[in-house]
């Protein structure tokens, strides 16, 4: 039995990047179809692309600074992310590998939860694999087309759901649930990071005309969680004030060494080993320099949140954007490195969260008309109206809300204006003739951005459709029985005939059973390792193939030089639940009878000392109905899981299909 399919597999390697590469050309053709139906209609609508009119009460509207940071930082990590998935070594490697053993020191509901997802992409890792890479770069994609509106909100809220799904399957709840929580390593997990930035942009435009409420909760929040963090980092009897426990690495110095084992180049390798020594070596000073940065930063930025103080705010994020660089480099080593890292880890999306806040606290610039200086309105939306009517340009420092009311007054404003992504009003019609359905006057009215945010849900779905088709399939992928036995050899040559005697005493020969197709193997009827998970390969094969199992024999022959009488092949037949299984023939014979079988298929036989069972190459052969070995197979099970165990009766049942197709 070997360990089954590893990381770097070429099957599935090769069968991951063709998916990747076949689901690539359908997001092109995706994008291509869109824009081409949207340029198209536009112009027959309109006369000329450019020529749509604006939608029926949209004015000028600028972007809070908060949100416009948000949106784009956290849908370029998400795309990031999604391209982190394409690596070659994620369906082999991300379930077992690591998705696992974080759930490992997890209590044993959060590991029974998340090994029901590690099962599903064990079942179907190359849809799994491929589907993460799609639904990520599409929420990414998404995120950074849709400007306002539904599309925005959708997006935020897309990342929401998908967020939350690998919070709990992927990262174990971030280990919130084991021993050991520290923000340095990681927690609460990046990805609810993601959530929360996903919710906040799914929040309807209004709310974000206060923007100096929303930087307030902001700062709040993660000035209060950071505080918990230094209390948790500080809490004695966690293993983090030691840089040694008997003669060991402590906790974090055990943390930064592994870190500075994953393969990355080597001037970060170097400079994360570096840190680990010095952490093994004075454990105590580091961890009090971590916890004073941690409760700064956390004081810092509820100080700022309560007082509603942008000058402390500023100080305290850049304080806090420091010492998360410094983790990020020193603690989680960038987070993304050796083949299996699926983001760049919390710090980053920790330093946009509360660097949003800031700026939703923090006073803009704009330009915005104006008379003369001296007429420049108070805060509030009645003086600016007045003052963008009286015509004039000045500079004049306005709130987020403030700017809100500029909204359909005419103004015009400094930095990227965003146009309307309504649908054109009534007044809005076709340069030619004749009624147009409101639906299509919707679609070729739309700005660019929003045909491609469109074409970004398409992302989603390429990704997605084929995983959930793949997750109502209770049987694994071939794919992963070929990564762990190698691919079929095809063959057309006369299959040898033998004359040997079943489990109930018949005669059976090769010949008796021409017009069938013939599912042939080998079998130690005393093993308790390989054999019976093949016999249940066969057993499930078998019921795979539905009402064509009636023309299919199942047939595997004694390779053990010993137990050869039919007593023991009635024995394992029963103890397999193979009685009922009217196809099934477990042959015996004499031993020089085996023998001239085994040396006839190929089988090597060779016999363990004090009697135990006999050690033999795992082959299975496709016979068909006209008596030519058609497919040889190595039936190794791999290491017995339920995937590999599905994965085989897959493989041997298509091979059987096969058979019949060609006979």
């Amino acid at each position: 039995m070997n360990s089954g399919p590893g990381p770097g597999s070429p099957i599935l390697v090769s069968a991951f990047q063709s998916a990747l590469l076949r689901q690539w050309l359908i997001v092109a053709l995706i994008f291509a179809l869109l824009l081409i139906a949207w340029g198209a209609s536009r112009t027959a609508i309109f006369g000329s692309v450019a020529g749509a009119p604006p939608a029926k009460g949209a004015g000028l509207w600028r972007e809070p600074r908060a949100r416009l940071l948000l949106r784009v930082g956290f849908g370029a990590i998400w795309l990031f992310d999604g391209i982190l998935q394409a690596q070659p070594q994620m369906p082999g490697g991300l379930a077992d590998q690591v998705i696992a053993p974080t759930a490992s020191s997890s209590p044993g509901w959060v590991q029974h939860l998340v090994n029901f997802g590690v099962t599903a992409w064990d079942y179907h890792p190359v849809q799994a694999a491929a589907a993460s890479v799609w639904i990520q770069v599409g929420i990414g994609l998404w995120m950074l087309l849709a400007v306002r509106g539904w599309p925005a909100r959708l997006a935020g809220l897309a990342g929401v759901a998908w967020g939350l799904i690998v919070w709990a399957f992927g990262e174990a709840f971030g280990g919130i649930f084991a021993p050991g929580l520290t923000i340095l390593f990681g927690a609460p997990g990046a990805v609810l990071i993601y959530v929360v930035a996903g919710a906040l942009l799914a929040l309807p435009q209004r709310a974000w005309d206060d923007s100096r409420r929303l930087g307030r909760l902001l700062l709040g929040g993660t000035g209060a969680f950071f505080l918990g963090m230094a209390l948790l980092q500080a809490w004695p009897g966690r293993g983090f004030w030691q840089g040694t426990l008997d003669g060991q690495p402590g906790s974090l110095a055990a943390m930064i060494k592994s870190m500075a084992g994953t393969s990355q180049p080597h001037a970060f390798e170097s400079i994360v080993s570096w840190f680990g020594d010095f952490t093994a070596a004075h454990g105590f000073a580091v961890n009090l320099v971590a916890v004073l940065a941690l409760a700064v930063t956390g004081a810092g930025l509820l100080a700022s949140a309560v007082r509603g103080d942008a000058r402390l705010a500023r100080i305290a994020v850049i304080a806090g954007a420091a010492c998360c660089l410094a983790d990020w480099v020193l603690v989680e080593d960038l987070g993304f490195f050796g083949g299996l890292g699926t983001d760049p880890n919390s710090m980053i999306p920790f330093i946009l969260l509360f660097t949003a806040g800031y700026l939703g606290l923090a006073p803009a610039s704009v330009r915005l008309p104006a008379t003369a200086a001296s007429d420049m309105p108070e805060a509030g939306g009645a003086g600016l109206r007045a003052a963008i009517e009286s015509g004039g340009l000045t500079t004049v420092t306005v709130s987020a809300s403030d700017t809100a009311e500029t909204e359909n007054a005419g103004a015009t404003v400094a930095g990227e204006v965003q146009e309307p992504e309504g649908a054109p009003g009534p007044s809005a019609g076709p340069s030619r003739g004749g009624r147009v359905p409101a639906a299509l006057l919707v679609f070729a009215g739309a700005p660019m951005r929003v045909v491609a945010a469109a074409g970004a849900l398409g992302v989603i779905l390429v990704g997605a459709a084929p995983m959930a088709a793949a997750s109502v399939n209770r049987t694994a992928d071939p794919i992963i029985a070929e990564a762990i036995a190698g691919t079929s050899g095809q063959l057309d040559t006369p299959a040898p005939g033998f004359t040997l005697t079943s489990q109930d005493g018949r005669q059976v020969s090769l010949a008796s059973l021409r017009g069938k197709v013939v599912l042939l193997t080998f079998l130690d009827p005393v093993c308790t390792t390989d054999c019976p998970l093949i016999a249940q390969e066969m057993r499930s094969a078998d019921l795979l193939l539905g009402g064509k199992a009636s023309n299919t024999e199942l047939v595997a022959v004694v390779a053990n030089p010993t137990y050869t009488s039919t007593a023991y092949t009635r024995a394992f037949t029963s103890q397999e639940n193979l009685s009922q299984v009217p196809n099934w023939l477990f042959l015996t014979g004499s031993l020089s009878q085996l023998a001239d079988v085994w040396h006839r298929y190929g089988i090597e036989v060779e016999n363990l000392p004090a009697g135990a069972m006999a050690a033999h190459n795992d082959l299975a052969f496709v016979i068909s109905a006209d008596g030519k070995v058609q497919q040889e197979i190595s039936d190794d099970p791999g290491p017995g899981t339920s995937a590999t165990t599905s994965s085989f009766a897959g493989l041997l049942a298509t091979s059987v299909l096969q058979t019949m197709g060609h006979s």
